[in-house]
């Protein structure tokens, strides 16, 4: 059976309310203890990050759920679309965040789609790399000709573990903050960065027959889980032995004393691991697939934090790979972290920006820090 093309020919994303600026952020996320962060501006200095979206108002309500942004968000790519809704054949939906442990995320999704058929549908778990998964999946099940098309997402809806009432006590030795920037991940360094929304892509086995579309030339993904211990973790705490003890097998008291559901990361991993693991890795993709470095156009990182800029660079440098800071897009700045949702938004805004032309080669790196894994992905534009 030979294999199939796959398009990216549409591609849509969801953003709750309006941007938060960042003297906004506590008012709807809350002052812990009562008072004003005193790392925040130091945490976002170091990100970069200016304004950033929540399913939430001010008052800590609940304006949307996750399966419905992205419900909304696949939608979107049916409005002013020769295909319709009901013909699409697979939904694959990644996100850190599910609103319920069961059922899964996307057959959440899929039952609020408004004309849509039945179908498989699937929900690849995990962190920034849910999405990419979510993309392959599709992307092989296309290329394979089990189905004709797909709809992939990735989303997050962060904003209620970020509350005031889930952070008992912050960093308050700024001195040390200022000495190493790595120290202000540990604690409340999420507060200050992560943001709610949701993306899609509409894939297809043909390219548009007007406008661009984006060839998937390859997706690699590879996880270091072997190498390394958990590095950012929830619903569990780590033991001394580096091992990850589940939220079943702890107490209704001790989950709450112990803050066992909220985000935690191991800073020391996080700074050792995630620029050097990820695009060390990226030299052996280069040189498995035959790619000349110098064809792409634009590089599209998924950063957490502008901090992790220079180090990137420093490393691409350091193993033979030159990418100039004017192919750099990312919207960081304006959008913040969405987690599994952000390379669909980065790759959205730049499919609408209007600066693609065809043959422009386009790079995908998506870092995840969990137990550290990567996803990279190749686009050509056609």
């Amino acid at each position: 059976m030979p294999l199939h093309q796959v398009y990216i020919n549409k591609t849509s994303k969801f953003l709750p309310n309006k941007p938060i600026a960042n003297d906004e952020m506590e008012l709807y996320l809350g002052y812990v203890n009562g008072k004003p962060s005193k790392s925040k501006n130091i945490v976002l200095r170091n990100n970069g990050i200016k304004q950033r979206y929540y399913a939430a108002d001010k008052n800590g309500n609940a304006t949307h759920t996750n399966y419905g942004m992205t419900a909304l968000a696949v939608e979107a790519l049916f409005v002013d679309s020769s295909m319709p809704i009901e013909d699409l054949q697979m939904l694959t939906c990644g996100t850190s965040c599910p609103d319920q442990l069961m059922p899964s995320h996307a057959v959440m999704v899929h039952g609020e789609l408004k004309g849509a058929s039945s179908m498989e549908v699937i929900s690849p778990s995990g962190n920034c790399c849910s999405g990419m998964h979510a993309l392959k999946y599709a992307y092989m099940a296309i290329k394979c000709g089990e189905v004709e098309n797909a709809a992939c997402s990735g989303s997050e809806r962060i904003s209620p573990i970020l509350k005031s009432s889930c952070f008992e006590n912050e960093i308050t030795n700024l001195s040390i903050l200022e000495e190493n920037p790595y120290l202000s991940f540990e604690k409340d360094f999420l507060r200050w960065m992560l943001s709610d929304g949701a993306a899609a892509f509409l894939l297809q086995n043909k390219p548009n027959e007007n406008g661009i579309s984006l060839r998937i030339d390859w997706i690699e993904a590879v996880s270091f889980a072997n190498k390394s211990e958990a590095c950012m973790y929830m619903g569990s705490d780590k033991l001394p032995d580096g091992s990850l003890k589940s939220y079943l097998d702890f107490s209704k008291d001790e989950i709450e004393n112990k803050s066992v559901m909220n985000i935690k990361q191991d800073v020391k991993l996080l700074s050792k691991n995630i620029v050097s693991l990820g695009f060390d890795k990226l030299s052996d993709v280069f040189a498995k697939k035959g790619f000349d470095i110098d064809t792409i156009d634009y590089f599209l990182p998924h950063m957490s934090s502008e901090f992790f800029r220079s180090k990137i660079a420093e490393n691409l440098k350091s193993n033979g790979i030159n990418i100039p800071n004017e192919k750099w897009f990312t919207n960081l700045t304006t959008i913040g972290n969405v987690g599994a949702g952000s390379i669909y938004i980065m790759v959205e805004d730049l499919f609408k920006s209007g600066k693609l032309k065809k043959g422009q080669k386009i790079l995908l790196v998506v870092p995840e820090s969990s137990r550290f894994s990567y996803a990279f992905s190749l686009l050509t534009v056609c």
